[in-house]
């Protein structure tokens, strides 16, 4: 009878799987503060004009690139 094993550090959770999982993490983390940031910037570049045609204010643009990034 022939067995198949993984036998490297990240299968058995240990510091290796916690350094790449603290990685992961980190790249997740960045990945949505740059979507939030991209989202304000493009907002905040819109006329006043051009918010009030999409029925928003200067005051909702945080809320809405924060929504854009973290409430997905």
């Amino acid at each position: 009878m022939a067995y198949a094993s993984n036998s490297n550090s990240a299968s058995r959770g240990g510091p290796v799987a916690r350094v790449e999982a603290l990685m992961i993490d980190v790249r997740a983390r960045l990945a949505r503060r740059r979507l939030y940031k991209q989202t304000f910037s493009e907002l905040a570049q819109l006329s006043d004009r051009e918010l009030a045609d999409l029925g928003l204010s200067r005051c909702d643009l945080r809320r809405l690139a924060w929504q854009a990034a973290y409430e997905v």
